[in-house]
């Protein structure tokens, strides 16, 4: 998970109140740490609980991270102790799927079925939650389309979205406030 910083914001406060406390104001870009890349927050946080994904949680949690390294809009994030999380995300015997209620909220299977076939588990856990980013499936398709999904084969790895893909997420997350969500698939 990506770590967030003040910076912006208190240097924001800082320009415009410097007026106010002795004389012009003189703007101050945040900096970031050596060697990482500034990142705005995102616009919208997605839970998720992964308890339920029994031995494909790290997949899970590896399938997150690669959707947060490659969106700014929306943020894929486990939920706290105690809070209902918007993606509930099972083991099952059957075939992967997703079931969303709505965008940002439903439930992923990570189906045992695929696995046992050869299928990637990491490009199945980004796949599905893929889905509930509302991005449908792209059957077929190559393996650099992170949608094409089963239809690339055994073969393929390939977790990562395409530049296409992340662009649908941004479009599906831009300027939505939070709880806006709702209806939008």
């Amino acid at each position: 998970m990506r770590v967030r910083t003040l910076t912006g914001g208190l240097a924001a406060v800082l320009v415009l109140s410097g007026p106010l406390l002795n004389g012009p104001a003189v703007a101050v870009a945040p900096v970031a740490p050596a060697g990482t890349a500034q990142r705005q927050a995102a616009d919208d946080v997605v839970t998720y609980d992964a308890s339920g994904a029994a031995e494909f949680r790290a997949a899970v949690e590896r399938g997150a991270a690669i959707w947060n390294e490659s969106v700014e809009t929306v943020e894929l994030r486990p939920a706290a102790s105690g809070q209902r999380a918007d993606v509930r995300i099972v083991a099952d015997d059957g075939w992967p799927r997703s079931v969303p209620t709505s965008m940002g909220d439903g439930t992923v299977y990570i189906g045992r079925q695929a696995v046992d076939r050869g299928y990637s588990p990491i490009r199945i856990a980004a796949h599905e939650l893929g889905h509930m980013l509302g991005l449908p499936d792209r059957k077929p398709g190559p393996c650099s389309s992170l949608m094409s999904g089963a239809s690339a084969g055994t073969s393929c790895t390939n977790p990562y979205p395409s530049a296409a893909e992340k662009a649908q997420v941004e479009r599906n997350f831009e300027g939505a406030p939070t709880g806006a969500l709702l209806g939008r698939m």
